[in-house]
């Protein structure tokens, strides 16, 4: 059970915010309900992961292997059975999700995987990137990839961190949607 009590999308000071979410998420789920406690942080949430999802050049293979790797780093079960299926829809493989906790055991991966999965390890365990890390990836994506990568690490790291600390669970039960 969450730490606090998901919020009331029928609330005053929630309906602004609920009404951007369904319009871009169709549905309310855990996290976004919770953020509704938040009105302007969960306006601003959406338009940010918006644009790392769906305005990103980035591809999504790589985009939903690095937020599966975030997640399998920071515990994240919630991040990881939301990403998981989406992983698979884009292109990667379940053996790469299998492999994927251990991933440099593993032949699953080619070499821009490889560079893309340190890259997140770096950011994610270490916030500073070793030069040649970033060398890996600087060599392979142009500057903007390079700052959507970037950007959808550090995103979903804030993610999985905001999802553990408040206990967010998917198997909670919500209220009622108005």
């Amino acid at each position: 059970m969450a730490r606090i009590p998901y919020a009331d999308t029928a609330h005053p000071d929630h309906v602004e915010a609920a009404a951007a979410i369904r319009a871009s998420r169709k549905k309310i789920g855990h996290l976004h309900r919770m953020l509704l406690h938040a009105p302007p942080i969960a306006t601003g949430w959406i338009t940010l992961f918006d644009a790392i999802r769906w305005k990103s050049t980035l591809p999504g293979r790589l985009r939903e292997l690095v937020i599966c790797r975030i997640a399998a780093i920071n515990g994240a079960s919630y991040e990881w059975e939301a990403h998981a299926p989406i992983a698979l829809a884009e292109g990667a493989t379940q053996a790469q999700l299998d492999a994927l906790r251990d991933w440099r055991a593993s032949d699953a991966f080619d070499a821009t995987d490889r560079a893309v999965l340190a890259y997140c390890d770096a950011m994610t365990q270490q916030v500073h990137v070793p030069d040649d890390i970033a060398r890996a990836v600087r060599e392979i994506f142009p500057p903007r990839q390079l700052v959507e990568l970037t950007a959808t690490i550090a995103g979903y790291n804030c993610v999985s961190r905001v999802l553990e600390a408040l206990e967010i669970n998917g198997a909670d039960a919500l209220p009622p949607d108005a």
